[in-house]
């Protein structure tokens, strides 16, 4: 979802240690970018039965099979199939990055999340605001300027306690550099509090990233074992 999925992502698993360095480069470059402005919204769809399938493929099939699912639609997503244990599957488009990311275009990059009850309620909401502005077709700017107006005058929740979801499919596509990167859990904070958590320490398994426009700190943990079970296997090049 930002920089949690597009940025911090491609870092990692690129293997770079400077996300600064990296995001000025995209920044000093803007005419490279493969993806300088929307494609078709056509590109972004998918077939409602698939992408019920691909958002439950986030979580373990214990979670995933009770959890809500919502699927993208021509005016924002809309309820496809009910829960009953509060937690929310859906697949983020890649107007999940920050504005400034260079793939926040990419009409390939399919993120399959199962927020949590807290998540659901409080940090989701956030997403599908700026999924109805991108479908809107309003620019960066007035994304950036309608959420942060938003989060200021408290019209999206606040981040509720034990926030946090599952990005376990092994089916994911994050982005051009990470693609499937690796499965993971990723915890949510308000403002910038990676220093609590001991993130990005040396030996820490915490990985952090502040995310400026959604007053977030978003914490990720690597984890051993895709959704469906099977073990995580990195190839090394």
């Amino acid at each position: 979802m930002t920089k949690r999925t597009i940025l911090v992502l491609a870092w990692f698993a690129a293997g770079l240690t400077v996300l600064p360095c990296a995001k000025s480069q995209a920044q000093a470059k803007p005419e490279q970018t493969p993806y300088p402005a929307m494609a078709p919204l056509s590109s972004y769809m998918m077939p409602a039965k698939a992408e019920i399938a691909l958002a439950r493929s986030a979580a373990p099939k214990s979670i995933s099979d009770e959890a809500q699912v919502m699927v993208l639609g021509r005016n924002g997503y809309t309820v496809a199939a009910r829960g009953g244990n509060g937690f929310l599957c859906i697949v983020e488009r890649s107007w999940g990055a920050s504005t400034d990311d260079a793939e926040f275009w990419n009409p390939k990059m399919r993120a399959p999340i199962c927020f949590n009850a807290p998540a659901a309620k409080s940090f989701a909401p956030l997403y599908l605001m700026k999924t109805k502005l991108v479908l809107e077709g309003k620019s960066k700017t007035a994304i950036v300027g309608a959420i942060a107006a938003a989060l200021d005058k408290n019209q999206l929740p606040a981040l509720e306690p034990d926030a946090m979801c599952y990005m376990m499919s092994k089916q994911q596509y994050l982005n051009d550099r990470g693609k499937n990167w690796h499965p993971h859990l990723m915890f949510f904070a308000p403002g910038e509090a990676a220093k609590s958590w001991g993130a990005d320490l040396p030996g820490s398994p915490v990985m952090a990233a502040n995310d400026p426009e959604e007053h977030a700190t978003i914490f990720m943990i690597w984890v051993s074992k895709w959704s469906d079970g099977t073990p995580y296997l990195r190839t090394v090049h």
